[in-house]
């Protein structure tokens, strides 16, 4: 289990048994870690803002304050996403770092699945530079044959089946990568030329977004991530 799916696991499972506490040495066992690197962990959600305190005694450890918790969150993985891209607004802000706390309460409040699927949808969005558009797409499914219209320069609409792969950001405009079934290769489609978008019955086939279809330099491009780092 990598951390950040591990840090999801240790908020739910101490949301289970609020108030009760949990030990880090059982914590170590459950997640097979060190309880070292259950602390560092544990220190990690606090600096977040997650309400874990520490309850001493024989019988302590630690606990979740279900008081200052959310309730169940159903967002969706696009939802969660739009969230993390509508935060990043405030990146240069007094409110970077608040911005970035509420991110991890909110991942934190998810189901593990939806947050992993959200963080899924992410890996396949891309900001070059300081790409900042003031409007969002509408996210296509990834891993579904979807029909659109699309324009080109001088006009001219065709109509194409697609498998949406992901996306990017550039200066003030939104780029979709996908696999056109027209063309038979990986194409670039500048979202706001795009209508007419009908999901198609047919599940695409499993795709690999590689560095050759993106065409930007990897030094060039920023992934998003639903654990928003805090700069001390």
């Amino acid at each position: 289990m990598n951390r950040t799916d591990r840090l999801y696991a240790l908020v739910e499972e101490l949301r289970a048994v609020a108030p009760r506490p949990r030990s880090a040495r059982w914590l170590a066992d459950r997640f097979e870690v060190s309880t070292r690197t259950v602390e560092r962990d544990i220190a990690a959600l606090q600096q977040s803002g997650t309400p874990v305190y520490a309850e001493p005694g024989r019988t302590g450890g630690y606990c979740l304050d279900r008081a200052h918790t959310l309730p169940p969150v159903n967002l969706t993985p696009e939802e969660a996403v739009a969230m993390v891209l509508a935060l990043r607004r405030l990146d240069g802000t007094p409110f970077r770092q608040s911005a970035a706390s509420a991110l991890r309460k909110l991942v934190a409040a998810m189901r593990a699945d939806d947050a992993a699927a959200a963080q899924a949808l992410a890996d396949r969005i891309h900001l070059v530079g300081q790409a900042a558009p003031a409007t969002m797409p509408t996210a296509l499914p990834v891993g579904q044959v979807v029909r659109i219209g699309y324009q080109d320069r001088s006009g001219a609409v065709t109509r194409r089946d697609i498998e949406p792969l992901g996306y990017v950001a550039v200066r003030d405009s939104w780029y979709l990568i996908a696999w056109c079934r027209l063309r038979d290769s990986a194409r670039i489609f500048r979202v706001d030329r795009i209508s007419g978008v009908t999901p198609m019955r047919e599940l695409a086939p499993p795709r690999v977004l590689s560095d050759a279809d993106l065409d930007i330099p990897p030094q060039k491009r920023e992934r998003l991530t639903l654990f928003a780092k805090i700069s001390q």
